[in-house]
């Protein structure tokens, strides 16, 4: 996992790991910055760069080192504050900014913090950039780029950028058509949306039940959000909702709920709004992208609708990528990661949300009616905690445990385990007909991966 004797910073998603800890330090915040800004002044003109957040506590001196990096090399910042990564994306196009970063950990808990890098058309950094600077900073020589003490970047605050978000989102809503008539309730997880996602639903008219809306530091999808959607479940079925939306801490992705508390991930709401974009002419190529992790069930509607699937590795950038490769304009990941290429550049929960809200408004169907698109197979996911990260075809126990398991399937299921780009885990997938089943499978195989790497 090093190169040229270097060490590896980024995963699947950025820098990320435990706040105040290697390599979520401020010192290399502030080599990223650093060398963020050597690579960008390496082109002529005045370069400034995009800085969002989420509500996490340690935003605050990640965000100072970052700023501090950046503007030692020349280059100028734009702070906006708490405001969603898709968010973020957004205004790195709408400023012109040479760059935009992000602070967040996602959908971890407050206690991880990650640094996620956009160039300036707002896709989310190519692999070669990320090991280029990993090379700068492993070399650690900034004085002979540092700029003349005339030339130092400036810092600003930027304000209104909410309301800019706010309207960008909405205008991706159908005009002429409003939410009046749908109560919504809406799960911010006391993070980066906690302002602006309330406002987008209420300006289209709809009925706004508000959760997850008062971030202290601390509580950033702490039993809330979308990777704990039983609470707005409860809702949901407390307030007589017809939809209840989950979003996670920076917002990039969405869990729905139907009317009768049920969950509808990212393999559905992709489903749901395959369908109705290849009915109105608008699935370009008539292709959709989406991971090795999607449900069996999808790629069976997929099949039935004509429509081709392309499938990419787990990651919102590596399905962003074969989008663009096959021309596809839409993609997306069970976990809630829906991405609308006509709209935005990375994956944004509240755009997605709005699209299967507009295609409930069009259609006059309730959630749980649209969700009729497919079948979904039961699905046993296990994540377990390891030690080290070992080529998995080299563990002799636990190519003799997956043999077997799928011989037990037959064809009628599938087994896929892989590492986890942003932890340290092994995360362990089975699916098939019966639940039962297919999570004996996924603990018998957690269980050899326990005992040798766990």
């Amino acid at each position: 996992m090093e190169h040229s004797g270097c060490k590896k910073l980024f995963g699947t998603d950025g820098v990320r790991g435990r706040a105040n800890q290697h390599p979520m330090t401020v010192e290399v915040a502030l080599a990223l910055g650093r060398a963020a800004g050597k690579m960008l002044t390496r082109t002529e003109g005045r370069h400034q760069v995009v800085i969002g957040k989420d509500t996490r506590v340690s935003c605050y001196m990640i965000e100072n080192a970052l700023i501090a990096g950046l503007c030692s090399m020349g280059v100028d910042t734009l702070m906006v504050g708490p405001l969603p990564t898709p968010g973020v994306a957004f205004l790195t196009r709408a400023y012109r900014a040479s760059a935009g970063i992000v602070i967040s950990a996602s959908h971890n808990p407050y206690s991880d913090n990650g640094i996620k890098f956009f160039s300036s058309d707002g896709y989310k950094l190519p692999d070669s950039w990320e090991r280029e600077m990993e090379l700068l900073i492993a070399a650690n020589d900034w004085t002979s780029s540092l700029p003349a003490e005339n030339a130092i970047g400036r810092n600003t605050k930027v304000v209104g950028v909410d309301g800019r978000y706010v309207e960008f989102v909405k205008a991706t809503f159908p005009k002429g058509r409003s939410l009046r008539n749908l109560r919504l309730v809406v799960d911010c997880a006391n993070g980066a949306a906690f302002k602006v996602a309330p406002l987008i639903f209420k300006e289209l008219d709809a009925e706004v039940y508000p959760y997850g809306v008062e971030p202290n530091g601390l509580n950033i999808n702490d039993g809330c959000g979308s990777m704990h959607p039983q609470k707005i479940q409860r809702a949901v079925l407390y307030h007589g909702a017809h939809v209840g939306i989950a979003l996670d801490g920076d917002a990039d992705r969405v869990i729905m709920v139907d009317e009768n508390s049920q969950i509808v991930d990212g393999d559905t709401m992709l489903a749901i709004c395959a369908q109705h974009m290849q009915r109105r002419g608008g699935l370009r190529h008539n292709k959709v992208v989406t991971t090795v992790m999607c449900n069996f069930g999808f790629q069976e509607a997929m099949e039935r609708l004509g429509i081709e699937v392309i499938q990419s590795q787990v990651g919102d950038r590596y399905v962003i990528q074969e989008m663009v490769k096959h021309g596809a304009n839409l993609g997306g990941e069970q976990s809630g990661h829906v991405i609308f290429s006509d709209h935005n550049t990375t994956g944004d929960g509240l755009v997605a949300a709005l699209q299967v809200l507009a295609i409930m408004v069009e259609t006059g169907a309730k959630l749980s009616e649209l969700t009729g698109v497919m079948r979904r197979y039961p699905q046993a996911v296990v994540s377990v905690p390891v030690s080290s990260k070992p080529p998995l075809e080299q563990l002799k126990p636990l190519k003799d445990i997956l043999q077997n398991v799928e011989k037990l399937l037959k064809k009628r299921g599938r087994v896929l385990v892989r590492y986890s780009g942003t932890e340290s885990s092994c995360r362990i997938m089975v699916e098939g007909p019966e639940l039962a089943e297919v999570e004996k499978h996924a603990q018998d195989i957690a269980e050899v991966i326990k005992k040798e790497i766990g």
